[in-house]
């Protein structure tokens, strides 16, 4: 199943996630020196990569919603998908509560906001699992004629149709 929304002939999700994740997770790496360090400065940056960080990740789910819409009910990929994408919706919760709690004063960080970071790292390594398994084992965001000597996505040449049933494994011309 092809992504609805493409840049340059290649699903966006997949390239939007990883600001918010790097963002997200750079956040608690610097909250952890905080809690090591007591140096505010590494509080103080840790506020502005999750307010960078939800920015990110909502641009993300919206494309992501946009592509699970676009999944046929009943299948276990549309399932799958909901788990996914409600899954992030809390770890974007969860990093929003972190936010807010460290907004009156970002030097002095409480513990709880630290703790809704962490839960919500923990959280999104299930629901970036999920993310892969969405597109590696259901092909979900997978061009149809994706192959080993597929043609570039920017050239005119549409790729051949992928092989169907007992065969499908095998490459054209192999």
């Amino acid at each position: 199943m092809q992504s609805k929304v493409k840049l340059a002939g290649h699903p966006a999700h997949p390239m939007l996630i990883v600001f918010p994740l790097g963002l997200l997770s750079t956040a608690l790496v610097f909250d952890i020196i905080y809690l090591v360090t007591s140096v505010a400065r590494w509080t103080e940056v840790a506020f502005y990569l999750v307010g960078a960080g939800l920015v990110g990740g909502a641009v993300a789910a919206a494309v992501g919603w946009t592509d699970w819409v676009a999944i046929p009910r009943g299948t276990r990929a549309k399932r799958v998908g909901l788990v996914h994408g409600v899954g992030n919706v809390i770890v974007l919760g969860l990093f929003l509560l972190s936010w807010l709690l460290r907004r009156p004063n970002p030097s002095e960080t409480p513990t709880a906001a630290i703790a809704a970071g962490l839960v919500g790292i923990v959280l999104v390594t299930a629901t970036a699992w999920l993310g892969g398994e969405l597109v590696s084992h259901l092909g979900v965001g997978v061009d149809d004629g994706a192959n080993l000597d597929a043609p570039n996505t920017l050239s005119d040449v549409p790729p051949a149709p992928r092989p169907r049933g007992p065969d499908r494994r095998k490459q054209p011309g192999r």
